[in-house]
């Protein structure tokens, strides 16, 4: 659990669309095996510390074959930016993916002492 002091809090969220390769014959569409794709988030202002982020597939348009597979997740959280990354594997197609995200954290006080 992440303590926040006072009035501090500061909540950002979005809604990305991340890849549609079934326009363009992209990998995640025609590819099988293991596959990945990122984007870099920026938060619309800096936090003390890295956020709590939690993303959610808010469009999923896949294949209407057998399996579905697929993780979503945020990496390398900082102060200013995070990573959205999906991941799927086997033979699962995936035309398009829209991520939905929120970032909760305590944002900085212009009475903050910064010690370089």
């Amino acid at each position: 659990m992440k303590r926040l002091r006072n009035h501090l809090i500061g909540v950002d969220q979005g809604d990305v669309p991340l890849f549609a390769d079934f326009e363009d014959g992209g990998a995640m569409w025609t590819g099988t095996g293991p596959r990945e794709r990122r984007k870099r988030i920026r938060f619309s202002q800096e936090y003390r510390k890295p956020p709590t982020v939690q993303v959610s597939l808010s469009l999923s348009d896949m294949d209407s074959g057998p399996h579905h597979r697929a993780e979503v997740v945020a990496e390398k959280i900082g102060r200013k930016t995070f990573e959205l990354v999906f991941r799927t594997w086997g033979d699962t197609r995936v035309a398009r993916v829209r991520v939905a995200w929120l970032a909760i954290g305590e944002l900085a006080d212009e009475d903050d002492w910064i010690v370089d």
